[in-house]
C-alpha cells in the first residue's frame, strides 16, 4: 500500500479566511510532495499528568498555513475500487490532528480499506460563534473533506460510493451532526460514532456567552471582522479565560458539564433533527466505553479524592432531581465508591445519554441499521485505575494495541500486555462494518427476544 500525506482539501485558512467557510484549494502545478506530515490546526498543549496522551493528541500545534489536509493510506493497488473510511479525530473541539500516532491506518489498508484522516479547524477559528462568520466552521471543514473524497478518492483506489465516516469523542459528535445535516446527503453510506453524543451541541444563547467572554478577554468586538485581525497565538492565549464559564441557561444544561467551552452550536440537537439529514439511509455503528469518565478524574488524582458532595454537585449540573439521579446510580452499582459514581455521572452526561438518544432515533427512522457496541477492557495504566476509560478503545479499533508507545508506566494501555485477540476482533468488526454494514452481530431492536439486546461486547475476558 501507499501513504500520501498533507493533501489539501481546502484553501489555507489565513487572516479573515479563518472565520469563513472553507474555500476551494487553488491547486498546484507539477508534482506535489506527499511524503511529509501536515502542519496542524493552531491548538494548545493538553496535559494529563502522569498519563502520556500524546499518541491521542498528536504533536500539538505544528505551524504552517496549509493544515486543512487529508492523509490517505491505501491498500495495494489491484484495480478494484475499495471501501473508504474517513476518520474524524477527537480532542474536545480544541486539539487533535491527523498526525496522532493512534490513527495509523496500516491495519485498515492491510485489510483492504482506504483510510482517510483529516484535520479541521478547532478552538476559536473552528467553533466560536461570531457575527459575520458561518457557525460550526470545523464541521464545514469535515463536509469539505468528504466532498474532496467523493471527487478524488477514485484516484487512490477508493470507491466514492462506498464511504464510511467515523469519529471518536468530539469527532464522533461531529459525525452525529453530519447525520442530521442536509448537505451531507450522498457523501457517505455508513457512519461510526465512538464515544460521541447526539445531544452535545450548545444553544446559540450558550454560545453567545463564550463569544462574549472571548471578545472581552481580547478587548475587541464579538465580530468576525474584529477577530480576523488577531494572530493565532493570541487566540490560543485567551483560551484559559474561557474555562469555568457557567453555560447553564433557563432552557438548557451545559452538555459538556464545564469541560470545554467549544462544541457545535445548533438551535436543535442532532439527535432531534436526524430526519433533516442522511441518517435514515445510513448504517450506524455506535457505542461507548464502560468507564468513560475515568479519564477526567484518574490522571488528576481526583477519583480516590472524590466525596459524596462532589457526586451530588455533578448530579446537580446534569439532572433536574440530583438526589434521585444519585440514588438510581447507587442502586445500579452497589458498593461503588464516590469516585466511581462521579465517573459514571460524567460518562453518562458527556456520552451515554447523547448516544442513547442517537440510537433511539436512528433505529426508529433507519429500519434496523443501528449496531451497538460496548467496550469494557480495563487499561492497567496509573496503578490499574485508568480502566475502560474514554479513548482506550482506539488502539484496538486501529489494531495498534501492541505498540510499545502505548505501554509502560505512563502509557495509555499501562504496563500490562493487551489481551490476546481483542484488537483482531474489534478491528475486524470495524472492517466488516465498513465493507458490509454488518459488524458481525444483530442490529438494535431487530427481532431480539425478551429485550435480549444485541450488542458487540469488547472486553479483555
Amino acid at each position: 500500500g501507499e501513504h500520501y500525506r498533507a493533501i489539501p482539501y481546502a484553501a489555507a485558512p489565513v487572516g479573515a479566511g479563518r472565520f469563513a467557510a472553507p474555500a476551494r484549494h487553488p491547486g498546484w502545478d507539477g508534482v506535489r510532495d506527499a511524503t511529509r506530515p501536515s502542519p496542524t490546526a493552531p491548538q494548545p498543549l493538553r496535559d494529563f499528568g502522569r498519563l502520556d496522551m500524546s499518541p491521542y493528541f498528536g504533536p500539538g500545534w505544528v505551524r504552517g498555513e496549509e493544515y486543512l489536509t487529508v492523509d490517505v493510506r491505501t491498500p495495494a493497488a489491484d484495480g478494484d475500487a475499495r471501501p473508504v473510511m474517513v476518520f474524524v479525530h477527537g480532542g474536545g473541539f480544541v486539539t487533535g490532528s491527523s498526525r496522532a500516532a493512534l490513527y495509523d491506518g496500516r491495519a485498515f489498508a492491510r485489510d483492504g480499506v482506504v483510510l482517510v484522516t483529516l484535520n479541521y479547524r478547532v478552538g476559536i477559528p473552528g467553533f466560536l460563534d461570531l457575527d459575520g462568520a458561518p457557525p460550526n466552521r470545523g464541521l464545514l471543514d469535515v463536509l469539505a473533506a468528504l466532498r474532496w473524497v467523493r471527487e478524488t478518492i477514485a484516484a487512490f483506489g477508493g470507491d466514492p460510493g462506498d464511504v464510511t465516516v467515523a469519529g471518536q469523542s468530539a469527532g464522533a459528535t461531529l459525525v452525529g451532526a453530519l447525520l442530521a445535516t442536509p448537505e451531507a446527503e450522498g457523501l457517505f453510506r455508513r457512519a461510526i460514532v465512538q464515544s460521541g453524543s447526539g445531544t452535545g451541541a450548545f444553544t446559540p444563547e450558550q454560545a453567545r456567552r463564550v463569544t462574549r467572554a472571548a471578545a472581552d478577554a481580547l478587548g475587541v468586538d464579538p465580530t468576525a471582522a474584529a477577530f480576523a485581525r488577531i494572530p493565532d497565538e493570541r487566540l490560543l492565549e485567551v483560551l484559559p479565560a474561557l474555562s469555568g464559564l457557567d453555560l447553564r441557561t433557563a432552557a438548557a444544561d451545559d452538555p459538556l458539564v464545564g469541560l470545554s467551552p467549544f462544541s457545535l452550536v445548533l438551535s436543535e440537537q442532532p439527535a432531534d433533527s436526524l430526519a433533516n439529514g442522511p441518517a435514515a439511509h445510513v448504517d450506524l455503528l455506535i457505542g461507548t466505553n464502560t468507564e468513560e469518565g475515568h479519564l477526567y478524574l484518574v490522571p488528576q488524582g481526583r477519583l480516590d479524592g472524590s466525596t459524596t458532595a462532589d457526586v451530588l454537585a455533578l448530579a446537580a449540573r446534569t439532572h433536574p432531581d440530583p438526589q434521585a439521579a444519585v440514588d438510581a446510580l447507587v442502586a445500579e452499582r452497589p458498593g461503588a465508591t464516590a469516585g466511581e459514581l462521579r465517573s459514571a455521572l460524567l460518562g453518562q452526561a458527556l456520552f451515554g445519554t447523547g448516544t442513547a438518544r442517537l440510537v433511539e432515533v436512528h433505529s426508529r427512522i433507519s429500519g434496523g441499521r443501528t449496531h451497538l457496541y460496548r467496550f469494557g477492557h480495563r487499561s492497567s495504566a496509573l496503578d490499574g485505575r485508568l480502566g475502560a476509560t474514554h479513548t482506550v478503545e482506539l488502539p484496538f479499533v486501529f489494531d495498534v494495541a501492541d505498540e510499545a508507545w502505548l505501554h509502560g508506566p505512563t502509557g495509555l494501555l499501562g504496563p500490562d500486555e493487551a489481551p490476546a485477540g481483542l484488537a483482531a476482533r474489534m478491528h475486524g468488526a470495524w472492517v466488516a462494518f465498513v465493507r458490509t454494514g454488518d459488524p458481525g452481530w444483530d442490529a438494535h431492536g431487530a427481532g431480539n427476544h425478551a429485550g435480549d439486546e444485541a450488542v458487540g461486547l469488547f472486553t479483555g475476558a
